[in-house]
């Protein structure tokens, strides 16, 4: 239907789930893509592919949301490792990672004592140099070197004079509880993926990862989790899952969502490094040639069409 010219996809099991929310058509045939591409202003068309603001010079961005503990680093860790980027020098790397964690804001001191006993809500949008994220994300899209802050969670702060360099790549993967909150960062994302994991399985997670990776009680972990980080969940990420274009259930255990992303990055690649643009040129050319040679036949091919049809009467 022409109506549905825009659809969110949630990838399973040989399952497609489809709405009437406008948000945009991700894994479509290509040519009601093409369709849709040529009704839509944003989509523009002139030998190069435009996705999205997206030309074959700009780094291709992709936001990975998702509640805590659900599996976003993960996923991008599996698509990394599936496009062969992992073992690769990280200079060289046309597909990078950062996470929102490496954003989180510096805390005044009577923060920093609230944070020492498990009551400052990192899950909050507030606890994030949103400002940081949003040039972050600006100066990759121009090509710029960048540097990431590295966050300590045991001491609930920066560590001083330590950064990890971004070199420009052809496409990005940042993944967060929050990085679709924001309009002003959500919009600067081509592509939005959500991942949607049950909420017995993410606190287990968090559970085991905040015990054994950054120093905290079980006790604590609990309490913070009732009090703070699952009403965030509900109240400020959850509602977000409304503008992914794919929603990813079960996480990186969903191997068919996860291979349709990647043939997705690979098909932009490829047109980043001409391939896929030869390709479409060669399409171009034989369609002009198919369709001077009709033209040059048309009245014949019109005046032979009688053939093929015995009239009623």
């Amino acid at each position: 239907m022409a109506s549905i010219r825009h659809a969110v996809v949630s990838l399973s099991l040989g399952t497609w789930s489809w709405s009437k929310n406008p948000q945009k058509f991700l894994f479509p045939p290509r040519t009601l893509l093409m369709s849709a591409m040529a009704a839509d202003r944003r989509f523009s068309y002139n030998g190069l592919k435009n996705f999205n603001g997206y030309g074959t010079k700009t780094p291709f961005l992709i936001g990975v949301a998702g509640g805590t503990a659900s599996g976003k680093s993960t996923v991008c860790s599996r698509i990394m490792e599936k496009l062969g980027q992992d073992e690769i020098d990280h200079r060289q790397r046309q597909v990078v990672c950062i996470s929102q964690d490496s954003f989180y804001r510096e805390l005044n001191p009577a923060e920093s004592i609230k944070a020492s006993k498990g009551l400052f809500n990192f899950d909050h949008p507030d606890a994030f140099d949103n400002p940081l994220i949003l040039k972050t994300l600006q100066d990759i899209l121009d090509g710029r070197v960048c540097k990431i802050p590295v966050y300590d969670f045991k001491t609930n702060s920066r560590k001083l004079d330590e950064f990890v360099t971004i070199y420009p790549a052809d496409v990005l993967l940042f993944e967060g509880i929050l990085v679709f909150y924001f309009p002003e960062i959500r919009d600067v994302f081509h592509m939005k993926l959500f991942v949607d994991t049950d909420a017995d399985t993410r606190l287990s997670r968090r559970v085991l990862r905040d015990i054994r990776e950054r120093g905290r009680d079980l006790e604590q972990v609990l309490a913070q989790y009732t009090t703070l980080v699952k009403p965030a969940f509900e109240e400020f990420c959850l509602p977000t899952k409304k503008f992914a274009d794919v929603i990813i259930p079960r996480g990186a255990d969903n191997t068919v969502a996860i291979g349709l992303i990647v043939q997705h990055i690979r098909e932009l690649l490829n047109y980043r490094n001409g391939n896929g643009l030869q390709q479409q040129r060669d399409r171009q050319i034989a369609l002009q040639q198919q369709q001077a040679h009709l033209d040059e036949n048309g009245k014949r091919n019109r005046h032979n069409s009688d053939s093929f049809f015995t009239r009623p009467h």
